[in-house]
């Protein structure tokens, strides 16, 4: 399920994202008494909502009822879902750290700024859904943008190159939260571990491929040395899989920064 940020009417959702001039219009209440909610209480209950459930579990009736009052009584606030949606990514990455510019050494403070990150969206797995291809354009979405490019601009490699890095860094630290969020999915929704998925179909590729080293030569070499066993036993097989991967790669690309600095 992918879904697309910034569907709502632009200047409305603008408005409320940044809570400046037109906010107020947006989310006047009606005639009648004024009901005894607020914008950012509403946009926490659609976290909770979509933590527990999932985006495909988010709607306006959903969230009414983590508050105990109607979706109608919703609108007058956050006028459609696309608008919330917009709300609770740009409110979730409030919790992302930003004091990073106190650390020296660009690379073992780009190393927790990923190692951060990873947590966040592993914390807020609804928010690997929204697509990347449309920002959010909130203020939160800027800090967060700021802060790795403050690290980023350490190295003294040029715009051009840091513009590069900034998007390469973000798909690495996705696609690996992507790949242990999945993982814990998998458990959850089929029923079996990661163990005892692969070794009730591992041993199969025996009977099936009989010379499965001779067509896959490659793969069979790659298997000779097996990987190091986890340093948490508690973690499911797939997850320390990926989470292992995700120091190999950040490893990797540091290098390239390094790298490209010596160039440079």
């Amino acid at each position: 399920m992918v879904v697309f940020a910034g569907q709502g009417d632009a200047r409305r959702s603008m408005a409320l994202l940044w809570r400046g001039e037109g906010t107020e219009e947006v989310s006047r209440p009606g005639p009648g008494p004024k009901p005894g909610l607020s914008v950012d209480q509403i946009v926490d209950a659609g976290i909770a909502v979509a933590d527990a459930d999932g985006m495909a579990g988010l709607s306006m009736r959903a969230v009414g009822e983590r508050l105990g009052r109607t979706a109608m009584a919703l609108y007058t606030y956050v006028p459609n879902k696309s608008e919330l949606v917009d709300l609770m990514y740009d409110r979730a990455l409030a919790e992302l750290p930003t004091g990073y510019r106190q650390r020296a050494d660009w690379r073992p403070t780009l190393a927790a700024w990923a190692e951060d990150t990873l947590e966040f969206y592993l914390r807020h797995p609804w928010v690997l859904q929204l697509s990347q291809a449309r920002p959010v354009l909130g203020p939160n979405e800027f800090v967060v943008l700021d802060t790795v490019l403050r690290i980023l601009f350490r190295t003294g490699l040029p715009s051009p190159v840091v513009r590069g890095m900034v998007g390469t860094l973000f798909h690495f630290v996705r696609g690996a939260a992507q790949s242990i969020a999945e993982a814990r999915q998998a458990a959850a929704e089929t029923g079996l571990s990661d163990e005892e998925w692969w070794f009730t179909r591992s041993p199969l590729l025996e009977e099936v491929a009989p010379d499965f080293t001779e067509r896959y030569p490659m793969v069979a070499r790659l298997n000779d040395t097996p990987p190091p066993p986890p340093d948490d036993k508690d973690t499911p097989y797939l997850e320390n899989a990926a989470r292992s991967t995700f120091q190999i790669g950040l490893t990797t690309l540091l290098d390239g920064i390094e790298a490209a600095r010596a160039r440079s």
